[in-house]
C-alpha cells in the first residue's frame, strides 16, 4: 500500500472544501499544474483513490489488519489514514444519492424521506471493519457533510475573495476549523457554540444563518431507513425588531394559558420549538433591551428556559444563532448591549461582507449575482437583458446600501419597468459614505479629516485613542470630531 497517498487523503478529507488548503492538497495528490480549476481536480483525485482502495481490498493481510485496528478505540496514525481514506472513498461512492436526498426532503417538508442507500453506506463500512455504531454516526455525517455543502455553496454564491471567506468561516463554524476534532469528540456538543452574524441590512444574514441551521448532525437510523429528523423544521428564526417588548418574551419561551390579558391558549415559545439537531435565529438581536438580554443570556448559561406565567423549567438543547445591522461595539460602549451577552454570543463571530465590497474586489461579481438572482425570480430557462441595464446605469461607485436585498428588488423593477434608477432615498451610513465619497473623489481634504476622526470616535469613543491613530493633537480631533456633529 501507499500509505504516503493514504496520509495526504486523509489531510484532504478533513480539510475545508471552501480553504485554498484543501485546493493545494488535491493538487499535490493529483498533480495538477497551479491554475488548476478545484471541481477540474474531484475526478482524477477520485480515480487515484479508487485504485489504492482496490489495492487495498484485495489483500487479505492488509483488510484483516484494519479490520482487527479498527476494533481498538485508540489506532495509530497509519491505520487512521487509512480508515478516513476509505471513508472519502464511500463517501463519493454516495454523494449524489446524498445530493437527491437533500432535493427531495426540501419538497417532502417535515416528514423523514427513507434513504435505503444510507443503510447500504453503512452496510460497506461495516465489511470494512467499523463498528456498527460508528459507521451509523458516519453515514450520518456523510449527510451532514453533504447538506453543508449545498446550502454553503447554493445560497451564497460569489467569487470574490471576501465571499471566498465567508464560505469557508460558515463551514469552520458547523465542523471547526479541524474536522477531526469534530469527528472525535465535538458533534454531539455543539449546542454550546454560540454564533454572532454582523453585516449590514440585506447582505444575507438570514441565508448564512440558515446554512448553519439546516447542517447540524442528525443520526441515521438504521431500522427504519430515516434520518432521525428533517432538516427542513431544524432551523427556525424569529425578527426580534416586529415585536414590541411586551410580546418578545412570550414568543421567545412561550406562555401558559391565562398568563397575561390575551393568553387564551397555550404557545410554545421559539426555544421550545427548537429541534435537538437543529438552530434558532434570533434576528435584529441589536435591538432587545436590557432585560430581554439578560433571560437571553439565562438561556445561555443554563441551556434552560422558563414559559410566561409558569414555573416550569424546560431544557433547550439546539444551538443559537443571532444577527444584527447595528455596531454592537458602539452598542456596548454606550450600555445598550451587554458584555456579558456579547461574551455567550460570539462563540463565533462572522462579519457577511457588504455588495459594494464585493464588486469592488472582484467587478464581475455584480453580474454573476444578478444572473443567480435571475435564476431563482424567472427560472433557468429565461435570459433578459437586466444585467445590461444594470451595468448600464450603475458604475463600481454606486453604493448599494440596501444590499443583495436592493439589487433582488432592482431586479424586479427592471423586469417591470424597464429601468431601475437606484436608491436615491437611503442615507449610507457614516462609514459607508465616507468610503463611498473616497471611492468617487467627491471629498475636499478638510472634509476627509473631520469624517475620518468622527468615524475613528464613534468606533473607540475617545480623543485620546484617535489622536494616537491619527497622529493629531487631542484638541483638534475634538475640534473636527465636534465640528463633523454641528
Amino acid at each position: 500500500m501507499d500509505m504516503e497517498f493514504f496520509k495526504m487523503m486523509s489531510e484532504a478529507a478533513f480539510s475545508n472544501p471552501f480553504s485554498d488548503r484543501r485546493i493545494e492538497i488535491d493538487r499535490r495528490i493529483v498533480g495538477a499544474p497551479e491554475n488548476s480549476d478545484w471541481h477540474e481536480m474531484l475526478v482524477p483525485l477520485l480515480r487515484v483513490l479508487d485504485k489504492n482502495i482496490q489495492i487495498l481490498s484485495s489483500s487479505a493481510k492488509a483488510m484483516a489488519n484494519l479490520r482487527e485496528s479498527l476494533k481498538t478505540p485508540d489506532f495509530d496514525e497509519e491505520t487512521r489514514a487509512v480508515a478516513v481514506s476509505v471513508l472519502f472513498h464511500v463517501f463519493h461512492q454516495h454523494m449524489n444519492q446524498f445530493d437527491a436526498l437533500i432535493v427531495e426532503q426540501i419538497a417532502a417538508g417535515d416528514e423523514p424521506c427513507r434513504a435505503p442507500f444510507a443503510f447500504q453506506c453503512m452496510e460497506k463500512l461495516v465489511g470494512y471493519g467499523f463498528k456498527r455504531a460508528d459507521a451509523c454516526r458516519y453515514v450520518a455525517m456523510f449527510y451532514q457533510i453533504r447538506r453543508a455543502y449545498f446550502f454553503i455553496s447554493k445560497e451564497l454564491v460569489g467569487e470574490s475573495p471576501c465571499m471566498k471567506q465567508l464560505r469557508a468561516q460558515l463551514w469552520d463554524n458547523i465542523f471547526t476549523h479541524d474536522i477531526s476534532w469534530y469527528e472525535r469528540c465535538l458533534w454531539n456538543r455543539m449546542e454550546d457554540f454560540s454564533t454572532l452574524l454582523l453585516g449590514e441590512t440585506g447582505t444575507g444574514k438570514g441565508a448564512a444563518a440558515a446554512a448553519i441551521g439546516r447542517s447540524g448532525f442528525i443520526p441515521f437510523n438504521q431500522n427504519s431507513q430515516r434520518f432521525a429528523e428533517s432538516f427542513t423544521r431544524a432551523f427556525v428564526s424569529i425578527n426580534l425588531s416586529q415585536y414590541p417588548e411586551t410580546l418578545i418574551e412570550s414568543e421567545l419561551f412561550g406562555h401558559r394559558k391565562g398568563a397575561f390579558t390575551g393568553a387564551i391558549e397555550k404557545h410554545d415559545g421559539i426555544f421550545a420549538r427548537c429541534s435537538p439537531y437543529g438552530a434558532i435565529f434570533l434576528d435584529e438581536i441589536g435591538d432587545v433591551g436590557i432585560p430581554v438580554q439578560i433571560k437571553l443570556l439565562q438561556v445561555l448559561q443554563e441551556r434552560t428556559f422558563t414559559p410566561v406565567g409558569s414555573h416550569d423549567k424546560l431544557r433547550f438543547k439546539g444551538r443559537v444563532i443571532a444577527a444584527t445591522n447595528k455596531p454592537i461595539d458602539a452598542l456596548r460602549r454606550e450600555g445598550k448591549f451587554r458584555d456579558d451577552f456579547y461574551y455567550r454570543l460570539c462563540s463565533d463571530l462572522i462579519t457577511v461582507p457588504p455588495l459594494r465590497q464585493r464588486i469592488r474586489e472582484t467587478p464581475r461579481e455584480l453580474e454573476r449575482l444578478a444572473n443567480h438572482l435571475m435564476q431563482r425570480i424567472c427560472g433557468p430557462d429565461l435570459r433578459l437583458p437586466v444585467v445590461d441595464v444594470l451595468k448600464k446605469d450603475f458604475g463600481k461607485n454606486y453604493a448599494w446600501t440596501g444590499n443583495v436585498r436592493e439589487l433582488e428588488q432592482a431586479i424586479r423593477r427592471i423586469l417591470l419597468t424597464g429601468t431601475y434608477e437606484g436608491d436615491t432615498a437611503a442615507e449610507p451610513p457614516e462609514g459607508i459614505a465616507l468610503s463611498h465619497a473616497v471611492e468617487s473623489g467627491s471629498l475636499t481634504a478638510k472634509d476627509l479629516v473631520e469624517k475620518y476622526c468622527r468615524d475613528l470616535y464613534d468606533t473607540y469613543g475617545n480623543y485620546g485613542e484617535v489622536a494616537r491613530r491619527t497622529g493629531l493633537d487631542w484638541r483638534t480631533v475634538k475640534k473636527n470630531v465636534v465640528g463633523n456633529e454641528k
